[in-house]
């Protein structure tokens, strides 16, 4: 069994490898979403992603085209049309920001409604409580004085001159409030609370069904959930889509409409989901866009601020070009998508430090929803959907945990059988007999190297191949009883070319001076 010390060892191994294949990774979304940007017509995705940004000539424009892309996806200056977005001052409530749409919005008189004084004017210094009714512009006064304002949204308001009533969703940045403004139809105003808490209820009797279901059964909750949102939300496709251990994604679960090809058991890669995008879904865990060709609307920030604007959580933010396209290429015009945040159970240290009261997330995977046709949800359809989304991740947690559990006791089982053979001086028994080292560690194949012969399980290297991986290890791994990577390219092996496809990771360990246990992990499908 493994000491604190290893675990704790293999963990920040774990975390390191982790963090170096998001930096990767980052690098390799910049140059995609660079291309994209200086492409007037005709860009092609798969050689973009199959470009290379290593070589040392281009180290230095690497790293230029990713911090550029990563100011890009947090200063983005662009919303979707369907609402208007004002940012304030904390202090005064004056504009210090606004999106070009935002007066013919607010401040557009109504036929329906006489206008009486001087109509109200939106731009840079307007103290915001001048646009809305009295009761509007209190409620949102009021609103804005608590800490955590977000969970008063929606803030139901009415303009002063339209008489048309928003969604006010108001959200904090260093200095100042974000307010998105979402359109609500005059007939639907008494309904309001009532279509609230219908929603609720949808997603109430939804979080009934998942409870309801027996433990156990990781494929059962997922198929309940995508059918229950693809129930809830009215889109042409529902899917569940799942993040592996080296980030790509595949669609587990899909519940879609007649006639559209579907996507089940397909794999992307992790481009796909550019880093940037899941560190936001990590913060806004619901994200909607209404229409991938609509023209996105600008927004125009007072410039004697000493900072700019943050739109990363806006609920109106435009999507970038380069995602947009992607979408209208798979004819999904209109999307809502909700995260699915577990506990990372890999950042566990062995028990050598105390619990911890907030544990590390991760994101496990996305339920995407995807519309031939333009598509809105109200916020607060939207809101239910991230609450059923977040009773959803804790299910899903729990399946991991009994997972790994399970997982535990049969790798404890295995292990003293494997001991067991070891120990009465049969070692090729844990080669030829079940269970074998390959139940003991996730691999594609095994070998034993005992008294100069060779045993093969599943995919490995050749004979000599495994000779001359030993002769290395016994050479510049002296000192130690074993190496785990997840290449062999990156751990230093001299004939890891030679390997080809096949085998790319390694695991061994030395039962002897010159006998050795090998464990192998092929390069991931595309």
């Amino acid at each position: 069994m493994a000491s604190p010390t290893q675990s704790q060892n293999s963990s920040n191994t774990g975390r390191s490898t982790h963090r170096s294949r998001i930096i990767a990774q980052t690098i390799q979304d910049a140059k995609i979403h660079a291309d994209f940007d200086v492409s007037s017509t005709g860009f092609d995705y798969s050689s973009s992603v199959r470009g290379s940004t290593s070589g040392k000539n281009q180290t230095l424009k690497s790293d230029k085209v990713t911090s550029s892309y990563l100011l890009q996806i947090q200063k983005g200056k662009l919303i979707q049309p369907f609402g208007c977005l004002l940012a304030l001052d904390d202090k005064t409530f004056r504009v210090i920001g606004f999106s070009e749409n935002a007066p013919e919005m607010l401040t557009m008189v109504s036929h329906a409604v006489p206008s009486v004084g001087d109509l109200p004017v939106i731009g840079i210094g307007t103290d915001i409580r001048t646009i809305f009714t009295a009761p509007s512009a209190s409620a949102l006064q009021k609103a804005l004085g608590f800490t955590d304002v977000s969970l008063l949204n929606p803030i139901l308001v009415h303009c002063k001159t339209s008489g048309k009533p928003f969604y006010a969703i108001v959200h904090r940045i260093t200095g100042s409030l974000v307010i998105d403004f979402e359109p609500v139809k005059p007939y639907e105003v008494p309904m309001t609370a009532a279509g609230a808490l219908q929603s609720y209820k949808l997603a109430a009797k939804a979080i009934t069904r998942l409870q309801g279901l027996a433990s156990g059964n990781m494929d059962r909750l997922v198929d309940t959930m995508v059918q229950e949102v693809f129930e809830l939300t009215g889109y042409d496709r529902v899917m569940a889509y799942k993040f592996h251990d080296d980030d790509h994604g595949e669609v587990v679960s899909e519940v879609t409409k007649p006639g559209l090809d579907p996507y089940l058991g397909l794999h992307y890669p992790a481009t796909d989901i550019p880093q940037a995008a899941r560190f936001l879904f990590m913060k806004n865990k619901v994200r909607m866009i209404c229409d991938c060709r609509a023209k996105f609307v600008r927004v125009i920030q007072d410039e004697k601020l000493s900072f700019e604007l943050n739109l990363c959580g806006s609920t109106l933010r435009a999507p970038h070009g380069c995602h947009a396209q992607y979408m209208e290429n798979m004819n999904s015009i209109g999307s809502l998508v909700m995260a699915v945040v577990v506990n990372d159970e890999d950042e566990a240290d062995g028990g050598s430090s105390p619990p911890q009261p907030h544990k590390r997330k991760k994101l496990w995977g996305l339920v995407v929803c995807h519309h031939t046709s333009p598509r809105f949800v109200p916020f607060p359809l939207r809101y239910a959907c991230e609450f059923l989304a977040q009773v959803f991740a804790i299910h899903v947690n729990k399946e991991l945990e009994l997972e790994n559990q399970f997982l535990e006791k049969k790798i404890l089982r295995t292990q003293t059988l494997l001991c067991d053979m070891l120990m009465r001086d049969a070692p090729l028994g844990i080669i030829t007999q079940h269970p074998n080292i390959m139940d003991l560690v996730k691999c594609d194949g095994a070998a034993l190297l005992y008294k100069n012969q060779i045993w093969k399980l599943g995919i490995t290297p050749t004979d000599y191949q495994l000779r001359d991986i030993s002769i290395w290890l016994s050479r510049d791994h002296v000192d130690s009883t074993g190496l785990s990577t997840d290449s062999l390219y990156d751990a230093g092996y001299p004939g890891a070319l030679g390997l080809g496809d096949d085998v790319c990771g390694m695991a061994a360990v030395r039962i002897t001076l010159n006998d050795m246990l090998f464990w192998f992990r092929s390069h991931t499908a595309s």
